[in-house]
């Protein structure tokens, strides 16, 4: 039975999803409540499902599933090793917490008779997620992308004000751009190649980088990617998708879609192209650092002038998935390690501080920096948990945002990179001043005298109780780093020393 269940994990997490997504609005009919617990039992088990993944490729090497017993080239291959096993394991995490979150903020946001549908695309939202980290076949990595993108569009425009119509119709033309571009680098990939597993894709470029096929294909897919992970300057969708979404989606999104985004990106550079090839002259690694650096002081610095807090820590997403790029990009173990530690402390950083964000809305329906005058007094729990993941989104010590600083500097140092550091730490001083200008309105200022702050509305435990698990393990990773920085390095080897152009 073990046996079993092992060889067919890699489908089971993906299986889990279409039969929840399938059941939830049917058991809807029944009662709302049923859909929900249809959702947390699907998360939960996918949860289980992506440990189980991690613990055994971990113990005992990548685990290979073929569909229908099709070897690839033919068939489509779905493959689980310690890189794609450990994002799986964070995207599962952050939405069985997004969904036990939004068993109280879903009731405040969400109509009644909308609410079966919802929990139906959530699913369907996680379920392509998972899809593009567990194939190993790059035009199913586009389907999937295609049915995350899909259903995040319809899971924007769930929220209650008509900017959220807008919002989503901008993701949607931008998103559809994006999907556009990497779906026509997979077509020139294919012409060339004759093949769609990325195992294949690898062996039959050999010889072939420095053809203008594969040029413009690699163009293609860099540019569509970085569209749907929001970097400076393709980065307009994203503000707007994170202030007007649904809370429980506005956290779920900030914790899990740019992180596959940039999993895929990481995926092709290194598993196909080698992005230190070089080839035609071009220095990959050296340009996506380069991006990556003004994509991270550019979030920074425009996250200073927000007025909306939901708006600044979208803006602070901008910035914070340039430190992934940019230590993914510097083709060194301890750089590589720290990029991939800051997709799992950055999920829980930022999915945190949207909850929390959710629950000031909750309590004052706005999320307004100005009309959080003396929250701190009002809600000094959830401000004080505001408080904490601001210290770890600087970098101080004690908290996971310190530990993946220290290794993509550390790996900056060793590969030469120097101008990494400065841009780090001009980051972490900008992080400062634009979190500070929060915590200085809400312990440090008067309310005002609109009676809103003290209306006797408390936040619901589902959501204090599922924020103050991420926060526990923003201090606890940040004091016990070890587990998951041996995940991240024993993962940079294997993806470093396999890279075709070693």
């Amino acid at each position: 039975m073990i046996d079993f269940f092992t060889a067919h994990a890699p489908v089971l997490a993906i299986v889990v999803f279409i039969f929840g997504a399938l059941t939830a609005p049917v058991l809807g009919k029944i009662n709302n409540s049923l859909s929900y617990y249809c959702a947390l039992i699907t998360t939960a088990v996918s949860f289980i499902l992506s440990v189980y993944l991690l613990v055994s490729v971990y113990n005992n090497g990548p685990l290979e599933y073929f569909l229908g017993g099709w070897k690839p080239p033919y068939g489509i291959e779905y493959r689980a090793d310690i890189l794609n096993s450990f994002i799986l394991s964070v995207v599962s995490f952050v939405s069985l917490l997004s969904i036990i979150y939004g068993y109280g903020s879903i009731k405040a946001e969400i109509h009644d008779k909308r609410r079966p549908a919802f929990y139906s695309v959530y699913l369907l939202f996680i379920g392509g997620m998972m899809g593009i980290l567990i194939t190993n076949d790059i035009f199913n990595m586009y389907v999937f992308l295609e049915i995350t993108s899909l259903a995040g569009y319809a899971l924007i425009a769930m929220g209650r004000t008509r900017y959220s119509y807008m919002a989503s119709f901008n993701y949607l033309i931008l998103g559809s751009i994006g999907a556009t571009f990497f779906l026509i680098g997979i077509g020139y990939l294919y012409m060339q190649t004759g093949t769609l597993n990325l195992t294949d894709l690898a062996q039959r470029l050999q010889g072939h980088f420095d053809t203008n096929v594969v040029l413009v294909a690699i163009a293609f897919i860099i540019v569509g990617l970085m569209l749907k992970m929001a970097v400076f300057p393709l980065h307009f969708w994203l503000p707007d998708a994170y202030t007007y979404s649904p809370s429980v989606i506005s956290a779920a999104m900030a914790g899990t879609s740019t992180k596959v985004a940039a999993y895929l990106l990481i995926r092709l550079m290194y598993t196909i192209f080698g992005i230190q090839a070089g080839f035609s002259g071009i220095n990959f690694s050296g340009i996506i650092i380069g991006i990556s650096s003004i994509t991270i002081l550019a979030g920074s610095i425009i996250a200073i002038s927000q007025t909306d807090l939901k708006r600044m820590l979208a803006f602070s997403s901008i910035g914070q998935i340039g430190y992934i790029l940019i230590g993914t990009a510097m083709v060194n173990k301890y750089a590589f390690a720290g990029g991939l530690l800051h997709i799992l402390n950055h999920a829980m950083m930022k999915t945190a501080l949207f909850m929390v964000a959710g629950g000031f809305f909750y309590k004052l329906t706005s999320t307004k920096i100005n009309n959080l005058k003396g929250m701190g007094r009002q809600m000094p729990f959830t401000s004080t948990m505001f408080l904490i993941l601001s210290l770890s989104m600087v970098g101080i010590p004690l908290t996971v945002g310190f530990i993946s600083k220290w290794y993509i500097v550390l790996g900056a140092a060793q590969s030469g990179n120097w101008i990494v550091v400065p841009v780090i730490l001009l980051s972490s001083l900008l992080t400062a001043v634009y979190f500070g200008r929060v915590i200085n309105t809400l312990f440090f200022k008067e309310p005002e005298s609109s009676g809103a702050e003290n209306l006797p509305i408390k936040m619901p435990y589902s959501m204090i109780g599922s924020t103050a698990v991420l926060v526990f393990l923003c201090i606890f990773f940040g004091v016990f780093a070890y587990l998951p920085a041996e995940i991240s390095l024993k993962a940079a080897e294997n993806i470093i020393g396999a890279m075709p152009w070693k």
